[in-house]
């Protein structure tokens, strides 16, 4: 494993079984850090990969929107390695599409709990960790719905918005406490998620592909090296703020 700017600290990623979780829980790694990785679902190749690199990490299944399970998940990490560095709040869903006037209340209930409540959730507990620190980074996954409306999806966008509105108020009330606290935007990337809505039928990736200025799918490693980067000390003067890596999206 290459020398690292995160070595002797450790990472925890959300939703870290598949796709963009998947992806930065392999660049914390690779990058020297201990990863825990929470999904509710386990993916054994995730956490092969890292111990293949010489990585150090654990699988702790958990559901994010459960108070209990976000305890357990973050005190089974510190009985572990001791301490928490870097967190990317990253487990989401995308719910069921539908106007607003026919999303069931509970598909609403479902996606906001997971991907608005888990974060407050996981925040809520990793937090206090950083303080006895003085010290930690938090990257929490929002979407270029967060940042614009989506036709047909209105619990996803809701939940988005609203992850960059905790974000900015998390900054904002930890910014003199050592603790930074950033979202990353990810606009159309191809990842489960994506295939999910594509259904994986050709004339659904077209259009897609369509919304992109770059005209491709972002790739799950350039979100996670945005992540990294947001973690680094080259970073050290950015917080509260609300990253796009679409393509040009939100540009046009």
């Amino acid at each position: 494993m290459e020398i690292s700017k995160f070595e002797q600290r450790v990472a925890l990623v959300t939703g870290g079984s598949f796709g963009i979780g998947k992806a930065t829980a392999l660049a914390f790694a690779k990058n020297g850090a201990k990863v825990v990785i929470a999904d509710w679902i386990e993916n054994p190749e995730t956490l092969d990969s890292i111990k293949k690199l010489g990585g150090d990490a654990i699988f702790i299944k958990c559901d994010v929107s459960n108070e209990k399970n976000v305890k357990a998940l973050l005190k089974k990490t510190i009985s572990t390695y001791g301490r928490l560095d870097y967190a990317f709040n990253n487990a989401g869903i995308e719910g069921k599409s539908a106007s607003i006037h026919e999303c069931s209340e509970e598909n609403w209930d479902k996606t906001i709990n997971i991907n608005l409540k888990g974060i407050w959730l996981c925040m809520k507990n990793e937090i206090p960790e950083m303080l006895k620190q003085g010290k930690g980074v938090i990257v929490n996954c929002s979407s270029v719905a967060g940042l614009v409306g989506y036709q047909g999806l209105p619990a996803y966008v809701a939940s988005k918005h609203g992850v960059i509105g905790l974000t900015k108020t998390a900054a904002l009330e930890y910014a003199n406490l050592g603790i930074r606290v950033n979202a990353v935007c990810p606009g159309v990337i191809q990842t489960p998620m994506i295939d999910r809505l594509t259904g994986k039928k050709k004339e659904l990736i077209e259009q897609f592909t369509a919304l992109e200025p770059m005209k491709r799918f972002g790739r799950a490693e350039e979100i996670a090296n945005t992540v990294i980067w947001l973690c680094s000390e080259e970073a050290s003067f950015v917080t509260g703020v609300a990253m796009p890596v679409d393509g040009g999206f939100v540009a046009q």
